[in-house]
């Protein structure tokens, strides 16, 4: 099949007339053949030849598999050669005309252009919107924290009660005990399960601490990610 040349309108039409009725430029299965028009080519097809935007978005997606399909490697001018029709038909430059075929020529870049950046920006679009749906790993900690009081004297029933009320968005307090230290007094050891990208755990002890009437310091028992 020989479809004059593929640079110009004409050509392209002659292309896409041709792909309405076939897969491939040769036979049933892509081919070197495929891949010798589609290198050049250099660009999509505008929208107006939508046949040949089809064919050409296919065998790009080979990506560099392209040069690899099966068959014998042929020179772009096997199917690019002017019929006798084509080749004696006058230009509309030589009959005294305006040349209409390099403005065509530039339009059809343009548009084509157009339309491969209209497929990329789709293509960054889709992969977005699938990337925000998907969801992203969790990590987490499991920590332990000593909170040591002033004296024996030191309520430690409201000092619990008061550490609890420190809350945020990926903090979950857990079970908790007394521990003794020295001369009858007595620390609280409490379990927390924090998420890393949204607490941290030196604010954490910071705020604890700042129940100053009843903590004397706040430390790291036991820290392990889950």
């Amino acid at each position: 099949m020989v479809f004059g040349d593929i640079k110009t309108n004409a050509g392209l039409k002659s292309l896409d007339e041709f792909l309405a009725d076939n897969s491939y430029i040769e036979g049933f299965q892509p081919s070197q053949a495929d891949t010798t028009v589609f290198q050049a080519l250099k660009s999509p097809p505008s929208a107006e030849f939508p046949h040949a935007l089809r064919w050409y978005n296919h065998i790009k997606s080979f990506g560099n598999g392209v040069t690899s399909l099966p068959g014998v490697k042929k020179d772009i001018s096997a199917f690019t050669t002017a019929s006798k029709s084509e080749s004696t038909k006058p230009s509309k430059a030589a009959a005294g005309g305006d040349d209409d075929d390099d403005l065509d020529l530039f339009g059809s870049e343009d548009e084509a252009d157009a339309e491969a950046e209209k497929l990329k920006e789709e293509r960054l679009k889709q992969y977005a919107e699938k990337k925000a749906k998907k969801p992203g790993v969790i990590t987490k900690s499991s920590v332990v924290l000593d909170v040591k009081p002033w004296d024996d004297e030191t309520d430690m029933a409201e000092l619990e009660k008061n550490v609890r009320t420190v809350e945020c968005d990926g903090l979950k307090w857990g079970a908790s005990k007394l521990v003794p230290l020295a001369y009858g007094i007595k620390k609280l050891q409490i379990m927390s399960v924090v998420e890393d990208d949204k607490v941290s755990i030196d604010w954490l002890q910071e705020e604890i601490e700042k129940f100053e009437d009843y903590v004397q310091s706040v430390d790291i028992a036991a820290f392990q990610k889950i």
